[in-house]
């Protein structure tokens, strides 16, 4: 069995969670989030705790086991406590705005570059170089964050670009001069 897969989810107070069929809903503080579980798992509730349970044990039953609680376990602390990915650009003449749900990014092209937040998302700007995306979904938070990531990636001569708060980038030496 999982060892991911077997463990339980405790259900916070301010969170209910109902299962239809093989849909599970989550709704709490921040929002609400839905999740299509895979026929061969069930879902079950009891005393405030929720268990992923294997009906088969074919192949891929096995690997949709861990990752299915995985996703239920996110879904449950994202309506809680929304996830949050920071990001800050670096570079002469970088900066990012937001303007309602759209964040605009001047990252060294002749344009600037305008993205959309999907529904549930939130886009904050300080100081015009710190990006924080905020949402209850962790998976669609991580790829907003990749997206305004791949705008400009970090180059490995100055850093020049954007990059995650917390990532390092080591840089590489530049050309040396003839003696």
């Amino acid at each position: 069995m999982s060892r991911i897969g077997r463990l339980l989810i405790t259900i916070p107070e301010s969170v209910t969670v109902t299962v239809n069929g093989n849909q599970v809903v989550v709704k709490g503080p921040k929002g609400e989030l839905a999740l299509i579980v895979p026929d061969r798992l069930s879902i079950e509730i009891k005393d405030k705790e929720l268990h992923v349970i294997r009906i088969g044990e074919d192949r891929r039953t096995r690997a949709q086991h861990g990752a299915i609680r995985a996703h239920l376990n996110n879904m449950i602390t994202g309506v809680v406590t929304p996830w949050k990915k920071e990001l800050e650009i670096r570079g002469t003449g970088y900066k990012a705005s937001v303007a309602g749900n759209k964040l605009t990014v001047i990252a060294g092209y002749i344009h600037p570059v305008v993205i959309t937040a999907p529904d549930g998302v939130q886009f904050t700007v300080t100081e015009d170089t710190k990006i924080l995306v905020t949402g209850c979904d962790k998976t669609i938070v991580g790829q907003m964050g990749s997206n305004i990531r791949k705008i400009k990636p970090p180059e490995p001569y100055k850093g020049k670009g954007i990059r995650y708060l917390s990532e390092v980038i080591k840089l590489k030496p530049g050309k040396t001069a003839k003696t």
